[in-house]
């Protein structure tokens, strides 16, 4: 909603002031098919040369995303602390082998299928699971266990972020790619120099189009969404971060509530359940 808002407050301000000032809309609107045909073109073109086929399609759903938001609730991240306080204390109370038929098909695990939207999320599912099969294979020094997460999502956030530096690489070439639609502009106007000076009037002011779309869209829509991306990938990364500081605290010897509570506190402050809150919710896990 807030992207469409933007969006909504950049057109009024930018193209109302121009009217505002004297300008007509009839020569930018006369220009427009043929000038985004070359700088969108060009842009799109050169985000298809740089880049693999799924990075171009996670990009393509990046900018849906800028619309929608995150995809983690505060509801999510109280699950995701449920799951692990579920988990840990089992270890705690039964041992290391009693969760092995819980991480080694995390799919028929009736403690895992109590948050689908967690189970759906293979990468989350994954590294809960890959993480306890460590544990269960005597990997228990807290510093290895959180180089090697720490490692896993270092790769991952550097994935998932390809998409954002792709819209990045897109805004910062936009400009240049306006100045190169403005100078096929002036020369189609050279080629016409005998022509009246308001004939010619329009084709420079046509040409001049080209400059203004590729610092408007650079500037204005393409780099907002990509700095609004990378906040979005970021703030869902948190949600493994934490997964991480839950388990190395288990590992460190905290009691279950001890070591979701240290996850708790990493939790985004908007998204962030209360200790109460949180204590009802681990209460219904455990029943």
């Amino acid at each position: 909603m807030m992207g469409i808002i933007g969006l909504i407050f950049v057109f009024g301000m930018v193209f109302g002031g121009y009217m505002l000032h004297g300008g007509s809309m009839g020569v930018i609107f006369a220009s427009l098919p043929t000038e985004l045909m070359v700088i969108f073109g060009g842009a799109i073109g050169a985000l298809i040369v740089g880049n693999t086929a799924d990075t171009i399609k996670a990009t393509a759903k990046g900018v849906r995303q800028v619309f929608i938001g995150p995809k983690w609730t505060e509801q999510d991240f109280t699950d995701m602390l449920s799951l692990l306080f579920t988990l840990t204390k089992m270890i705690k109370s039964k041992g290391i082998l009693a969760i092995e038929v819980h991480i080694e098909n995390p799919q028929e695990s009736d403690i895992f299928q109590r948050y689908p939207r967690i189970l759906e999320d293979h990468f989350a599912t994954d590294f809960i699971a890959d993480t306890l099969r460590m544990l269960s294979m005597n990997l228990d020094d807290p510093h290895q266990v959180f180089d090697t997460m720490e490692s896993q999502l270092d790769k991952h956030h550097h994935e998932k972020l390809r998409p954002q530096e792709a819209l990045q690489t897109m805004a910062d070439g936009l400009p240049a790619i306006g100045i190169v639609a403005a100078v096929l502009g002036v020369i189609n106007t050279m080629q016409s120099v005998t022509e009246p000076p308001e004939v010619l009037g329009g084709m420079i002011g046509s040409a001049l189009v080209g400059t203004f779309l590729g610092v408007f869209l650079a500037y204005t829509i393409v780099g907002p969404f990509a700095v609004r991306l990378k906040s979005i990938i970021d703030e869902e990364h948190q949600f493994y971060v934490i997964i991480r500081d839950v388990l190395v605290a288990h590992l460190k010897g905290n009691a279950p509530q001890v070591s979701v509570e240290i996850g708790r506190g990493n939790v985004p402050t908007d998204l962030q359940p209360s200790f109460f809150e949180l204590e009802e919710a681990l209460n219904a896990a455990t029943e």
